[in-house]
């Protein structure tokens, strides 16, 4: 079993930046595919940005393209999400997930662990 635990949510003005972490409580995190998503209010929870398991390789929603930058550090087990330029639609609850297999997803179904959320507030 993996545990997940998102840090850095909170209530920023637009324009302004985050940066989420993600520290996941496993030996074997270098092997997991990380990703990033959200769920605003009333809406489906929805794919923001994943990285493979080298951080070779990276993949972002257009909606974030641009402003958000994932990252990870193996050594230390956490992956990160940078947000910049955040828009009052950004807000959501953003969750991390892991994902064992070595193709890099954007489907929530294929991921096998999630953490339990931190709250994005981005006011106008």
């Amino acid at each position: 079993q993996v545990q997940l635990v998102e840090s850095g949510g909170g209530l920023v003005q637009a324009g302004g930046s985050l940066r989420l972490s993600c520290t996941a409580s496993t030996l074997s995190f270098s092997v997991y595919v990380m990703g990033w998503f959200r769920q605003a209010p009333g809406k489906e929870r929805e794919f923001v940005a994943a990285i493979n398991w080298s951080g070779g390789r990276t993949y972002y929603a257009d909606s974030v393209k641009g402003r958000f930058t994932i990252s990870r550090n193996n050594a230390k087990n956490t992956v990160y999400l940078q947000m910049n330029s955040l828009k009052p639609e950004d807000t959501a609850v953003y969750y991390c997930a892991a994902d064992l297999t070595t193709a890099v997803t954007t489907t929530s179904s294929q991921y096998d662990y999630w953490g339990q959320g931190t709250q994005v507030t981005v006011s106008s």
